[in-house]
């Protein structure tokens, strides 16, 4: 066990690190982050800043020589820098872990490796793999493996021609083709597993998402007690498959009923940050406690609630991107009952940056529903 007033090291600055970081100060341990951008949101509350690449092996070696050990908040850290943290202290989880769910050729051949449902796909590293695939999966979408995420590096293609146009646009990057699927609604599962094997799992939630970033997150989801139950049940399977020790999330695509993993995530999740307002124990903490060894907490939800994400278009004057930049009248938010309001503290909006989010919670979950999204729009948040 590692026990407070230890030093832990958090590789990744943003709003997931800084609620890592929060998380960590109230249980009594220091925490350092290394960042490569000065004004991170974790860097900002953290105990020290290392601003550096995550390759820059001075840095990695001062976090290696003064903390007890080292997690990760963001999947694109170089699992190079994991294995070498690796050699002077704990790192969880594991560069083994990280390297599947960082790429999704790795990730979609170990859910078919390893039995677990998960949609038709191709893997795509040249132009005659789109030539050679399978017919059926078309239409399709086309995602580069490594580096997308919140819709980036993903185009919807209706045949090999689009595809092969696609890749050309991508510039050649080794890619999934994933046959596009008829989606009756999506969920996640956050767990923790310790490195005795330990999972706890957080109620299943349901994600609605906008231009392809995630938007509105109802906990627990509007969904059968044997699906909600199915998906923890195939989230505990990833998790262990992969030796996975810390928080992960899971995402699942519902069609006809049927549950298919979308992706995975090595870190807590953006569908998770309700636990700390709705739960006895946020995803954060545990996230600290399977990193220092402590018991899992049993993640109890006491409250129905709905999670919205605050995107950097509504600083701006049109709410889409456009016109004079301003900060939102949060005084419209901060009205309503059972809201609560996360800002993040970076230090500038742009159109689809997560800038903050808020989670209204209360005993009816129709009426949490409809109060988050009165504040939803109340705020400026309109559907296109």
């Amino acid at each position: 066990m590692i026990l407070p007033p230890a030093t832990l090291g958090m590789l990744g600055g943003g709003q997931l690190g800084r609620f890592f970081v929060s998380a960590a100060h109230e249980l009594g341990y220091k925490v350092w982050v290394l960042d490569p951008d000065p004004h991170s949101p974790a860097g900002l509350i953290a105990d020290r800043h290392l601003v550096a690449a995550y390759d820059d092996y001075v840095a990695l070696d001062t976090l290696g020589s003064e903390c007890a050990a080292v997690t990760t908040e963001f999947e694109n850290v170089p699992a190079d820098t994991l294995d070498y943290l690796t050699k002077f202290i704990p790192v969880h989880p594991a560069a083994s872990a990280v390297a599947v769910c960082q790429n999704r050729i790795a990730e979609k051949s170990f859910l078919a490796d390893n039995g677990l449902p998960h949609g038709p796909f191709a893997a795509i590293r040249s132009e005659d793999d789109i030539r050679n695939a399978n017919a059926g999966l078309f239409p399709a979408v086309l995602k580069v493996a490594r580096f997308g995420y919140d819709g980036k590096g993903q185009a919807r293609v209706a045949d090999r021609d689009e595809a092969v146009a696609a890749f050309q646009h991508f510039k050649g990057e080794p890619c999934v083709l994933e046959k596009m699927l008829t989606l009756d609604f999506e969920v996640s599962v956050v767990l923790a597993r310790d490195e005795a094997g330990n999972v706890r799992c957080f109620p299943t939630g349901e994600n609605r998402h906008r231009n392809g970033i995630l938007d509105v997150t109802i906990a627990p989801a509007q969904a059968s007690a044997c699906l909600r139950d199915n998906a923890q049940e195939i989230a505990e399977c990833i998790a262990d498959k992969l030796g996975y020790v810390g928080t992960l999330g899971v995402e699942f695509f519902v069609c006809r009923g049927e549950l298919f993993v979308n992706e995975m995530a090595p870190r807590p999740h953006n569908s998770g940050h309700h636990t700390v307002d709705a739960c006895d124990v946020s995803q954060y903490e545990q996230q600290v406690r399977a990193l220092c060894g402590l018991p899992l907490a049993a993640p109890r939800q006491h409250s129905a609630a709905v999670m919205v994400n605050l995107l950097g278009e509504l600083w701006y004057a049109d709410g889409k991107g456009h016109g004079a930049y301003r900060e939102p009248d949060w005084s419209v938010l901060h009205a309503v009952p059972g809201l609560r309001l996360h800002l993040y503290g970076k230090h500038h909006a742009r159109p689809g940056r997560k800038m903050g989010h808020f989670t209204v919670t209360g005993d009816d979950p129709a009426a949490v529903l409809e109060r988050a999204l009165g504040a939803r729009a109340a705020i400026g948040i309109r559907d296109e």
